[in-house]
């Protein structure tokens, strides 16, 4: 296989328009050489298609797309080298997996001999784990194996930029563990140019970078995830990254604490949240429901009239019906239109 690529991806003020529908609207994101960039947002909020206008799919209605320096915004996609994973694994079921990984190697736009292509091939299925599976046909593997085969087809051309659609949403979750952890092993050996689409905050916490959250077909902010979790520049932001997600409730929530002038809402993660003990201007509050999830405890709670989520010890005593106290502290806090304000 080819030496890496260097490979910085960039948008600048993209547009792409559906009919009467806005589905970027001027978007401008940098991609780093070497970097696991995750999407995040909603659906609708404009994602797969600016994965499709950087793989030449869709033509952007305004603005331009750059790779490795090069404006590619008139290139076809094969002319773009990139090459795309998509939720669905879309192999072809009558081949091997040794078959279907050449099979992307054979184009006749960039010709290899066959023994090229068997050294491409056994160096993809080393990297994903898979050389015992290669004589196997493609309906003959498990979900796992198949999403393996479906991103070794990208790897395996070594193209500048990679694509990646949800391609491990249609897995279980001990699978989708599993792959996350491979796909970032290999992304970080190759040094590759990553550019990922996915609903899971998981994933884009564990895996990214940065990450990039998309609202109503705008970049609503760009950062290294731990950035972006503790310092959100809106309550959209907020509530992308986090599990559970960040509680919002009125400033006055536990009385006139102190807080910045035009805050209406304050947000509150697990760890803003203090129970018991000789918290500081201690609220009374109620365990309404208890989760145990094995490695953490979720307690769900009442305060003055409004839910929580909180995290507690795996081991907790507590149980529904149980009065405990509550504080907040460092509290993010927003405007009536959900912006930020910073003290």
């Amino acid at each position: 296989m080819r030496g890496r690529i260097v490979a910085e991806v960039r948008l600048e003020g993209v547009t792409k328009r559906f009919g009467a529908d806005v589905a970027l609207d001027a978007v401008s994101l940098t991609v780093p050489d070497g970097a696991f960039v995750v999407l995040l947002g909603p659906t609708g909020a404009g994602k797969t298609t600016t994965l499709r206008v950087v793989a030449g799919l869709e033509r952007a209605d305004a603005g331009s797309v750059h790779i490795a320096g090069r404006d590619v915004s008139r290139e076809t996609p094969a002319q773009r080298d990139v090459a795309m994973v998509f939720q669905q694994y879309s192999l072809y079921p009558h081949l091997t997996v040794r078959e279907n990984l050449a099979f992307p190697l054979r184009s006749p736009l960039r010709p290899r001999s066959e023994a090229e292509i068997a050294r491409a091939v056994e160096n993809v299925a080393a990297l994903l784990r898979i050389p015992h599976k290669l004589d196997n046909k493609a309906t003959a593997l498990s979900g796992g194996e198949m999403q393996r085969v479906a991103i070794g087809r990208a790897l395996v051309r070594r193209p500048a930029v990679y694509l990646m659609d949800e391609p491990l949403s249609s897995l279980d979750a001990k699978l989708r563990a599993d792959l996350r952890v491979e796909l970032k092993r290999i992304q970080a050996e190759l040094g590759a140019t990553m550019l990922y689409v996915t609903h899971d905050q998981t994933e884009a916490m564990t895996m990214a970078t940065h990450v990039g959250v998309l609202e109503g077909g705008r970049l609503a902010q760009f950062g290294p995830p731990r950035a972006i979790y503790a310092d959100p520049d809106s309550v959209a932001v907020a509530a992308r990254l986090g599990a559970p997600r960040i509680n919002l409730a009125p400033v006055d929530l536990f009385g006139a604490a102190p807080h910045p002038a035009g805050a209406v809402t304050m947000g509150l993660r697990p760890e803003h949240i203090a129970l018991g003990g000789d918290a500081v201007a201690a609220t009374p509050a109620r365990v309404t429901r208890v989760e145990h999830l094995g490695d953490q405890t979720r307690l769900h709670l009442r305060v003055n009239g409004h839910d929580l989520v909180t995290l507690t010890a795996p081991h907790t005593r507590a149980k529904a019906g149980d009065a405990l106290t509550v504080a907040a502290r460092a509290p993010l806090f927003f405007d009536g239109a959900g912006r930020r304000i910073r003290s």
